[in-house]
């Protein structure tokens, strides 16, 4: 399947008891949602899907599940991060057995990582499939910057087609993509997180919205997202002013406790966030539910224009 890396990526949450034992029913329900609203990609076992947390046995059982709810209808972005080069390149085999369709790898450490480093981390990775592969670019969590030149070196790597990018915090969208792009190559795209600036990166021409809101709640990130792709600058101010109250939670918390507590909200899971992570307050997730029945309000309006 030819995986471009455009439009909406939905990154779910992939449910697991405290033992980390993935519950496969609460994921496939999350999936076919995904599947169902028709996004462009789905993005498993992201910072949002627990990657992290997860064994190699139990990250390949969400692979399946979610290859068996999907069956080759869009494509499946496996994240295959880890400490050693070797467990990735092993994650990396595992998700092309599996089903998925492209690798997404952030550079995890414990030992801060040097440029070179990383680069060999991601040449090994990328040589060992045939999958094509974004770079996870996620400062905030990894505590690993990009430099330009890191960037325009793995650019040239073959099967390495894509980078998933931070908010940036001392430029605008359209600097960076001005700068980049050209330095990349053709092709290769550039795509962003942080839901709450998302849509500003598309309409400054961003490849993708790399979601964590669209892993659990497809239609109106869609709505939102095509508004953006067809510089509806007006339509995509009116549809953020229904998301602002979870964008402000997001950014309180972290999408990772808000997003837990809204699908048990939903009834769409009754899992927690792994050990030490807490769940929300009951307070909280009163905010939580505020937030989401004011996005409930979007329904019924005109659909954005693809």
């Amino acid at each position: 399947m030819d995986v471009g890396f455009h439009g909406l990526s939905a990154f779910p949450l992939t449910p697991a008891d405290e033992d980390g034992v993935v519950d496969v029913e609460a994921l496939s329900r999350l999936i076919e949602r995904l599947d169902a609203a028709e996004v462009d990609t789905i993005g498993l076992l992201g910072s949002t899907g627990s990657y992290a947390y997860l064994s190699r046995s139990e990250r390949l059982r969400a692979i399946k599940a979610a290859a068996e709810c999907v069956k080759g209808k869009r494509p499946l972005i496996v994240g295959v991060g880890a400490l050693r080069t070797s467990e990735s390149v092993a994650l990396a085999k595992d998700a092309e057995a599996a089903g998925a369709d492209a690798l997404l790898l952030a550079p995890v450490s414990y030992v801060p990582l040097t440029q070179e480093e990383a680069y060999h981390h991601f040449a090994a990775v990328a040589g060992s499939t045939s999958l094509p592969l974004c770079i996870y670019n996620n400062p905030s969590t990894t505590k690993f910057a990009f430099g330009d030149e890191l960037l325009v070196r793995l650019a040239y790597i073959p099967h390495i087609r894509a980078v998933k990018m931070p908010l940036p915090s001392d430029t605008t969208f359209k600097d960076e993509l001005e700068r980049l792009r050209p330095r990349l190559g053709e092709g290769f795209a550039i795509g962003y997180s942080g839901d709450w600036g998302a849509s500003q990166a598309v309409l400054q021409g961003a490849d993708c919205w790399y979601s964590v809101i669209g892993g659990l709640l497809p239609v109106p990130s869609l709505r939102l997202l095509r508004a953006a792709q067809a510089g509806d600058t007006a339509e995509v101010q009116r549809i953020e002013a229904y998301f602002q109250p979870l964008w402000s939670l997001f950014q309180e918390f972290g999408s990772y406790r808000v997003v837990y507590a809204a699908a048990n909200l939903l009834s769409l899971t009754h899992r927690q966030p792994p050990l030490p992570i807490m769940p929300l307050s009951l307070s909280d997730c009163a905010r939580v539910e505020e937030a989401l029945a004011k996005l409930s309000e979007l329904d019924g309006l005109p659909a954005a224009t693809p």
